[in-house]
C-alpha cells in the first residue's frame, strides 16, 4: 500500500511538472508573439516643413499624407509646421524635428529644403514642390540624384511648354516681363531658362525682380507699364499675393501667364501647369519606400507624369482673349 502511495505521488509530480513545462512553453510562445507584433506595428514620426500656405502647397501635403496614411494607417503620425513665408522660421523649425528624433523630414518648398539640408544630414528628407534641385543645393553636374540623406519631388513644368503658350495666345506681343522673387532660387532658375526659350521665339525680355511682398506692387506696375504680356513662375512669394497682381494688372489689361494652376488662378489668364496634390502623393510613396528601408541616396528626384494646359476663363473674358479648345478651364469656384 505504502509502495502504491510512492508510485502515486510520483505520477502526480511528473503530470504537474508537464503542466507546468507547457504552460511555460504556451507564455513563451504567446511573449514571442506579442513581441512579433509589436515589432510589425512600428509608430513613425514624420515632420512637415511648409514655407507658406496656398493652394498648390497645402495640396502637395495633402497628397503627402494621404499616401502614408493609406500605407501606416494610425501607425504613422505628422508633425505639421508652417514657416509663415519666412525661411529664417524654416531653420528654427528643422533643428526641432532634428531635436525630437522624427523618422523623415517632408520640405514642402525649397526653402525649407535648403534649411533641413544645412541641419541634418542623418535623418531622411524628401522635398516637394521644389523647381530646380541643382539650383536649390548648389549641386554642379546634376545628374537627377542629390544623394546622401535627400531626395523628392519637383514641380517643374516644360518652360519651353509655358513659352509655347504665350506664342500661342499672344503672337503679335513684343515684350513679356518676368516677374519673380530675387530671394527664391528657383524662380530665379525658371526666368532664366525661359527667357532663352522666349527670345528663341522672337519675344523681347526684361525681368522685374521683387525682393518680397512690400516692392511687390511697385514692381508690377513698372513691369504692366512696360510690358505687353507677364510672366509669373511657380514663385511662393508671388502665389501668396496674386491679389496684387491681378488688381494691377487688371486694370493694366496687360495678361499674366503663370507658372502653375493656382497662381492662374489668382491673377492669370493660362498656364501649363501639373497637379500638386499627385505631385505630393508621389512623394508620399517615396516616403514608404524609405521608411521600409529603401536607400535615399540612390533615389532620382521624381518629376509630374503629366501637364495640362489651362486658362482662368473670368480674366480671359474680361481681357477679350480667345482660347482654344485644348485648354481645361479652371475651376474658379474652388477654395
Amino acid at each position: 500500500m505504502k509502495n502504491m502511495k510512492k508510485i502515486t505521488g510520483i505520477a502526480l509530480c511528473a503530470a504537474m511538472a508537464i503542466t507546468l513545462g507547457a504552460c511555460s512553453s504556451s507564455s513563451s510562445a504567446s511573449g514571442s508573439s506579442a513581441e512579433t507584433e509589436a515589432a510589425e506595428q512600428k509608430t513613425y514620426t514624420i515632420g512637415t516643413c511648409q514655407i507658406v500656405q496656398h493652394v498648390a502647397l497645402d495640396a502637395a501635403t495633402q497628397g503627402f499624407k494621404d499616401a502614408l496614411t493609406e500605407e501606416f494607417g494610425d501607425a504613422v503620425v505628422f508633425d505639421e509646421q508652417n514657416a509663415q513665408g519666412d525661411s529664417g522660421n524654416c531653420a528654427a523649425i528643422i533643428n526641432q524635428f532634428v531635436s525630437d528624433g522624427v523618422d523623415l523630414i517632408l520640405a514642402n518648398a525649397t526653402p525649407p529644403l535648403q534649411a533641413a539640408a544645412a541641419g541634418t544630414s542623418e535623418i531622411p528628407i524628401l522635398g516637394t514642390s521644389v523647381t530646380d534641385y541643382a539650383s536649390a543645393l548648389e549641386i554642379e553636374d546634376w545628374t537627377g540624384t542629390v544623394g546622401g540623406n535627400i531626395s523628392g519631388t519637383s514641380d517643374l513644368a516644360p518652360l519651353d511648354g509655358q513659352a509655347a503658350i504665350i506664342q500661342e495666345l499672344f503672337p503679335d506681343a513684343e515684350k513679356v516681363g518676368l516677374l519673380y522673387c530675387s530671394a527664391e532660387a528657383n524662380s530665379q532658375y525658371q526666368v532664366d531658362t525661359i527667357k532663352g526659350y522666349l527670345e528663341g521665339l522672337d519675344f523681347t525680355c526684361e525681368y522685374y525682380a521683387f525682393s518680397d511682398s512690400n516692392d511687390l506692387a511697385s514692381v508690377v506696375t513698372a513691369a504692366a507699364s512696360e510690358c505687353d504680356v507677364i510672366y509669373v513662375p511657380t514663385d511662393n512669394t508671388a502665389a501668396s499675393n496674386t491679389g496684387i497682381i491681378d488688381s494691377i494688372c487688371l486694370e493694366a489689361k496687360v495678361p499674366v501667364v503663370a507658372g502653375e494652376e493656382g497662381i492662374c488662378k489668382g491673377c492669370g489668364v493660362a498656364t501649363l501647369s501639373i497637379n500638386y496634390y499627385d505631385l505630393g502623393y508621389a512623394t508620399g510613396q517615396m516616403a514608404i519606400e524609405v521608411l521600409n528601408g529603401a536607400d535615399i541616396s540612390t533615389m532620382p528626384v521624381q518629376y509630374a507624369p503629366q501637364f495640362t494646359k489651362e486658362y482662368c476663363a473670368s480674366r480671359c473674358e474680361a481681357l477679350g482673349i480667345t482660347v482654344p479648345d485644348d485648354y481645361a478651364a479652371i475651376d474658379e469656384s474652388a477654395e
